[in-house]
């Protein structure tokens, strides 16, 4: 008897413990509704372009809507302020540059959120190199031509940028260093009046995105003298790099995902995997190439590395030249 009421006991001990079993919930996966991908800067720019690409490969591989939502201003901080203050769950993210995540910190004195601990870093997407033009009136071919002029002539030579402390300005602040040249500053509210004025000859030489540059160089309207990155744009396989005659020359931007801080790292490995893989895709890459962009995913712990190196970089570069905003 004491057996066979041992036997019924666990018999019933089992029972009543089956159905709690069942009512575990099972880990959702994710995502399971659309999900928001935040861009910091107006719609046609370098990182809009990247950002709608990757959204549509992920949407088509998580089989839910991701949507791109332009929210510009204040160079890239009012995006940047929406996703640090967005509900860390992965269904907000943010399509950053590295003038959002490594140069404002540095060039702004009060930000609305804290850059260091905003963010949890996703995957890096590509870089964007630039190139560096100059107004077709100009007789120089060459990197050492134009470095040959401006120094016979210091301060004769003007340069363009989209806005003081982007990264155009900055790539000039490094070569103007490098070849030991200088030249006139003249910023403009973007990237576009620059690349009017240039084009009509009212400053001499501005760094551009390839996206920006590639269509102009091809029609004749500005000549393409060099790209700012360390190794040839597959865009523009023809052209040299300016480190070719200034060696140790490699700058210019990168566009990247990110997530609020204290989202959960099972989810922000889960979209930097998905990111890394679409990225690995033909057709994506061919994509992005042709746009004069090159295709680079991170891990997380690799993207937080190169947003700090390129924070320290262009922050001693700021510094060094008094670069301020107005």
């Amino acid at each position: 008897m004491k057996r066979l009421l041992s036997v019924l006991l666990a018999t019933l001990a089992a029972w009543s413990a089956a159905p709690a079993q069942a009512q575990a919930p099972a880990a959702q996966p994710f995502p399971t509704r659309p999900v928001t991908v935040v861009v910091p800067f107006p719609p046609g720019g370098g990182t809009d372009v990247g950002a709608r690409l990757v959204a549509q490969k992920l949407s088509l591989k998580w089989g839910q809507p991701v949507l791109v939502d332009n929210k510009a201003g204040a160079s890239g901080m009012v995006g940047a302020d929406v996703v640090a203050r967005a509900k860390p769950d992965g269904y907000t993210l943010l399509v950053g540059n590295v003038g959002t995540q490594s140069v404002n910190p540095s060039l702004y004195k009060k930000m609305s959120y804290d850059p260091d601990r905003a963010f949890a870093p996703v995957s890096m997407i590509a870089e964007l190199p630039l190139v560096l033009l100059i107004t077709p009136s100009l007789p120089y071919q060459s990197i050492r031509d134009l470095v040959a002029a401006a120094r016979s002539e210091p301060g004769k030579l003007s340069y363009a940028s989209s806005g003081s402390g982007g990264a155009p300005h900055l790539a000039a602040e490094i070569f103007r260093k490098s070849g030991g040249v200088n030249m006139l500053h003249v910023p403009y509210k973007g990237g576009g009046p620059a690349v009017t004025d240039l084009m009509a000859g009212h400053v001499d030489i501005l760094f551009a995105t390839v996206l920006e540059s590639i269509g102009h160089i091809k029609s004749g309207k500005l000549r393409g003298l060099a790209v700012s990155s360390a190794s040839r744009s597959p865009a523009l396989p023809d052209m040299p790099t300016v480190g070719e005659s200034l060696p140790g020359f490699d700058t210019g931007s990168w566009i990247g995902m990110l997530a609020p801080a204290g989202t959960p790292p099972a989810i922000v490995e889960k979209i930097s995997a998905d990111v890394r893989e679409v990225l690995a895709q033909p057709d994506t890459r061919q994509t992005l190439i042709m746009q004069g962009a090159t295709p680079l995913g991170l891990t997380p712990a690799a993207f937080q590395a190169r947003i700090d190196a390129d924070r320290q970089r262009y922050g001693r570069i700021i510094r060094e030249s008094g670069i301020t905003i107005e």
